[in-house]
């Protein structure tokens, strides 16, 4: 059975979003990996053992960004008849330019039975193409209608039993909590600020843009709902970070400002509100954007949630994992022992479960026994010699 909702019509929201401030420890399932001399050193992944399965497959996959011709050859590489009962989760930044989103999004529609999609920062930039867009929500509008007319899912469905609930998003610099790194000087990266042009009560330096795009959601609450009644397994998937453990501490970055431009904290407490504030073993949110390969479940950790928008409560979020499969750049790949090209997309449910746990993703499994320690500001040392060098 296929349950889907109409297309939403873009419109912008007062809805206010209350911040949640999460602490930070993370109780994870032991996986252990070395740093040495500053070098990223892990074992090849391997494709999920229940890639070949009978049943219905979820695949997902994010950070395409095939306006590299790597990358969109590596799409084109795809085989044609192995997924055509498949479904595939696509977590943005498909493309730039709308030609080779479309190609991309076409040659996915012909391998995969059904394909899903939400939009990433990178396929609304208009840095190419002011002559077609006058802004950055004439091309979304034109994507979303380019995805309809090519059976491409941009709203929530039911497989099988399975609930896939795509959620719209954007960053907000407050998401950003942990402390600055002052020691090195740090050009901001504002690059959406001008790939991407909105209308001017909209801004990438507040938090409009975020209560915008998750005021989209609004539309698709009444098939949601129905989704939360009869699905006793979901998925939700964005482009943006829901929380900031799912990236790593700043002083483990060549960027240490990254955290403020990946995440919202409006995504988290939508996620909350689809599988619960305590979650469960059936629930599952997959994200892109910052290109780490990841896999984890969070528990154990105190949140605060709105409470008839007069104070707070005290939740405990027991349980929700969260997977990235990035595709990212092709100078990345070359960097990752693991690849990327060769075990994507990830298969994360099949005959009815989901998958073993992606592995080995460096990041998580780091934080799976290690604490987080967003206090130190000390640079990890391949960062201070990155530094030292530049």
């Amino acid at each position: 059975m296929v349950v889907s909702i109409a297309p939403y019509c873009l419109s912008f929201s007062q809805q206010t979003c209350n911040s949640n401030y999460i602490s930070k420890h993370i109780a994870l399932s032991k996986y252990r990996r070395d740093i040495r001399r500053g070098c990223l050193r892990r074992p090849q992944i391997l494709p999920s053992t229940l890639g070949d399965a009978v049943g219905l497959r979820v695949f997902v996959l994010s950070d395409l960004h095939t306006d590299y011709t790597e990358n969109m050859e590596w799409v084109k590489c795809l085989p044609t008849v192995r997924y055509k009962n498949d479904v595939l989760i696509v977590a943005g930044d498909v493309a730039e330019t709308y030609k080779n989103f479309i190609v991309t999004m076409s040659l996915l529609k012909d391998r995969f039975e059904h394909v899903l999609y939400v939009p990433g920062n990178h396929d609304l930039w208009c840095r190419h193409e002011g002559e077609i867009y006058l802004d950055s929500h004439q091309k979304l509008k034109k994507l979303l209608d380019t995805c309809r007319g090519l059976g491409v899912q941009t709203s929530p469905m039911v497989l099988d039993g399975l609930g896939i609930i795509p959620l719209f998003s954007w960053y907000h610099e407050s998401f950003d909590r942990e402390e600055e790194i002052t020691s090195i000087h740090v050009l901001p990266l504002e690059m959406d600020f001008k790939a991407c042009k909105w209308s001017k009560e909209l801004s990438n330096g507040d938090i409009s843009l975020a209560l915008y795009f998750d005021a989209m959601n609004e539309k698709n609450q009444s098939v949601i709902k129905e989704i939360q009644n009869t699905c006793n397994q979901i998925i939700t998937f964005s482009h943006f970070v829901p929380r900031q453990e799912l990236c790593p501490e700043k002083r483990m970055l060549f960027y240490p400002k990254l955290p403020k431009i990946i995440g919202s904290d409006c995504l988290e407490f939508r996620i909350r509100s689809i599988h619960g504030v305590e979650g469960s073993p059936s629930a599952c949110h997959v994200f892109g954007h910052t290109h780490f390969c990841w896999d984890s479940v969070l528990h154990g950790i105190s949140l605060k949630v709105p409470n008839n928008m007069s104070g707070y409560s005290q939740v405990n979020d027991e349980q929700c994992r969260y997977v990235q499969a990035p595709l990212a750049y092709p100078r990345e790949r070359k960097r990752r022992m693991n690849g990327g090209d060769k075990w994507l997309p990830f298969c994360i449910y099949s005959h009815g479960k989901f998958s073993d746990r992606l592995s080995p993703c460096y990041w998580s499994d780091y934080y799976s026994t290690n604490p987080r320690t967003p206090h130190n500001t000390q640079l990890a040392p391949w960062v201070a010699r990155f530094y030292n060098q530049t």
